[in-house]
């Protein structure tokens, strides 16, 4: 049985030394390939749109970068290219450039204390359909939600497993981890994900968690 071909990674970091070291890690890492280093969110979208271009299949993107944010950076880039996820990295950040971030379409959030074990475990859950993010920016999101909206539930059409499921991709599982603990196959997990994104309008994983949270569905 032929091995998968690894996870094509591409890294938006203006600090050098950092850059280095991602691209140290993920290119000396079975299973991951770097795909590419960029000092800023204008040159990562002009690299990526050159003629003959591979895209990543995930882009670890900083806040801080010289010029366009990586907040607003990730709306532009899922817009050019839908099958790269973006994860965020960066050192500490409010809600509202983590709410941006999230509702502009990166999959996930981390900080960047967070081990090389993890980060790269993060990596591999983005590209099975994860939405990882580090505990302490979790914690933030939560109780920002809970404190921006009122108690009381609204009325939502989501099914108890739909709602279970949701709950699950919000604690950053992917389709395979949530269809393990649902005992579901992921074919199933999709058409649940699909049916979710339909009764809540969105689009995304991450809006469709965002919107959960926000309406207290979870």
């Amino acid at each position: 049985m032929p091995l998968p071909a690894p996870i094509r990674v591409a890294v938006v970091e203006d600090d050098p030394g950092l850059r280095e070291s991602l691209r140290l890690l993920i290119g000396g890492t079975r299973g991951f390939t770097w795909a590419g280093g960029y000092r800023s969110a204008e040159e990562a979208l002009l690299r990526l749109g050159e003629a003959g271009a591979v895209a990543p299949d995930v882009l670890l993107m900083d806040i801080h970068l010289p010029g366009m944010p990586g907040s607003q950076a990730v709306r532009l880039v899922r817009e050019a290219h839908p099958s790269v996820a973006v994860l965020m990295l960066s050192v500490y950040e409010g809600e509202e450039q983590i709410f941006t971030s999230l509702c502009n379409g990166a999959a996930g959030y981390l900080t960047k204390k967070t081990a090389p074990a993890k980060l790269l475990e993060a990596v591999h859950d983005v590209k099975e359909g994860g939405s990882p993010i580090s505990p302490e920016i979790a914690r933030k999101v939560i109780r920002a939600f809970r404190e921006a909206v009122p108690a009381g539930r609204p009325e939502h059409d989501l099914t108890p497993q739909e709602v279970r499921l949701l709950r699950l991709l919000a604690d950053g599982a992917s389709y395979q981890a949530a269809g393990d603990r649902l005992e579901i196959s992921i074919n199933t997990v999709r058409n649940h994900v699909r049916s979710i994104y339909e009764k809540l309008h969105v689009s995304s994983k991450s809006a469709a968690v965002s919107r959960g949270l926000k309406d207290r569905i979870i």
